[in-house]
């Protein structure tokens, strides 16, 4: 009985049937999404009431269901009234791909268990090497995330400037690395890992376009040398997450020549921008970087989670764990690229790298340009429309597809503001009409919106702020 039982767990049948169904259901959703003004950003439940809801699905839900409930109760990233975080609106054709490495469910920790996407990485992996300007010695591997590749970068940074074996040996110096007040949280959680502390993270005052204050630099590195501090590594944002503004990488990369630091660019956003005619210059000097982080997750409509880590010299990226394992990492006289156990944190990982070749091969690389290039636009023009209207506050000049913006009126004070911003961002998301996020920026509440859908419009970011109108004068009629 149990063996007919797997028999039916296992059937072709019953999965071509399942998937046909799914894949329409599916495509109906993506239809409703982009076509029907009325559908939803997202189906808002508290998480106590959607606990309760899958418990009681899970003892006595229709099975046929689960999946269009899943649908239903979620978050619809491809609603162009979606504007929250920085997650792709994923194309649809890489739904097949990852169907296809959830079912082949290759681990890629070495070249045998993963023989077609290990190699597929090594295309894809060399391809973005060279579009970032790096040379023929150049490396990488993907990975499950910025926040895994940031840290895997600073571990290579850490083992290529220091001459002690701090993989093996530990260190009891004062090690340091420099990054902008306003970098992404995990470059802090990273150097925290890795036992920096929070006196080996030099904090770069931000200017007031929140850019790293490249002015302080040499004052902030005297200061860490005088403490006794080795700092080995600077870290610049293509863009800050928070804000989405870009550090200057070309003065960044200077400096750390000029200091002999590893110059790592955390561009798990932006980076993307290497595609964009318009934007490249964003990353002028990012060509000089030792390392590069890019998310596919992001502004290169992949699904979640698939990241890119680049090495401007390919022994960096083989050097950073070096330990043995037998009975899987076999010694290797070669380059070994195919053995991706050896070079990243997961010891398994998906065939993410089918993700990047699919969209490559499918569309040529022209389809990243015409992704991120208009949503780039979309921000700016979106920035000067709420430049324009009273009622709003900027908190900076946008110059990629984030926008951080507050309600505003002159007799409410700062506190107050805060409030109501808050306030207004949670009605929103209970209606679900709309879905954004918001940030602390320097003791100021704003709304923050991050631009992922192709298909938005400024039509819909006008309702936007209409909306948010709306619901202020409800809350304090006798000030708007």
């Amino acid at each position: 009985m149990k063996n007919e039982f797997l028999k039916q767990v296992y059937s072709p049948d019953d999965f071509r049937k399942r998937g046909h169904r799914l894949v329409d259901e599916l495509a109906d959703h993506l239809s409703k999404q982009l076509n029907d003004p009325k559908a939803p950003a997202l189906c808002w439940s508290p998480p106590s009431e959607a606990l309760e809801y899958w418990t009681d699905f899970l003892a006595h839900g229709d099975e046929r269901k689960l999946f269009p409930e899943i649908v239903k109760r979620t978050t619809n990233i491809h609603n162009p009234k979606y504007v929250g975080h920085q997650v792709a609106p994923t194309a649809p054709i890489t739904a097949l791909s990852a169907m296809t490495g959830s079912l082949l469910n290759n681990g890629m920790a070495v070249y045998e268990m993963g023989m077609a996407p290990s190699a597929i990485e090594r295309v894809i992996t060399d391809w973005l090497c060279s579009k970032l300007g790096y040379d023929a010695q150049s490396r990488g591997f993907l990975t499950s995330g910025g926040t895994l590749a940031n840290l895997t970068a600073l571990l290579s940074a850490r083992k290529a400037k220091l001459t002690d074996d701090v993989w093996n040996n530990g260190h009891s110096n004062a090690l340091g690395i420099m990054v902008c007040e306003e970098a992404h949280y995990c470059i802090d959680r990273a150097a925290k890992i890795m036992g920096l502390g929070e006196k080996g993270i030099i904090k770069i005052p931000a200017m007031s376009n929140y850019a790293m204050d490249i002015s302080l630099l040499q004052d902030h590195y005297q200061k860490a040398q005088e403490k006794g501090i080795q700092i080995f590594a600077i870290v610049g944002s293509a863009p800050s997450t928070a804000t989405g503004i870009y550090d200057n990488l070309r003065a960044i990369a200077d400096f750390a020549k000029k200091h002999d630091l590893w110059f790592h660019v955390d561009g798990a956003h932006g980076g993307a921008a290497i595609f964009s005619e318009k934007y490249r210059h964003l990353l002028n000097g990012i060509q000089d970087s030792d390392s590069v982080v890019i998310d596919g997750h992001k502004m290169m409509m992949m699904p979640i989670i698939t990241t890119a880590l680049l090495f401007r010299n390919g022994k960096n990226a083989a050097a950073t764990f070096s330990q043995k394992a037998d009975y899987l990492l076999t010694q290797s006289d070669d380059e070994d690229w195919y053995n991706s156990g050896k070079r990243t944190f997961e010891c398994t990982k998906t065939m993410m790298s089918i993700h990047w070749y699919t969209l490559l091969k499918t569309y040529g690389e022209g389809i990243f340009d015409q992704y991120l290039t208009p949503l780039f636009d979309l921000g700016r023009a979106f920035g000067a429309r709420i430049e324009s209207n009273p009622r709003f506050e900027l908190a900076v000049r946008p110059v990629s597809n984030i926008v951080c913006f507050r309600f505003v009126d002159e007799t409410l004070d700062n506190m107050a503001l805060n409030a109501i911003n808050v306030q207004i961002r949670l009605q929103l998301l209970e209606e679900g009409k709309f879905y954004l996020v918001q940030t602390q920026l320097r003791g100021k509440h704003y709304l923050r919106t991050t631009l992922m859908n192709p298909f938005t419009t400024m039509a819909d970011l006008e309702a936007l702020l209409h909306a948010i109108v709306a619901k202020a004068e409800l809350m304090f009629p006798g000030n708007t």
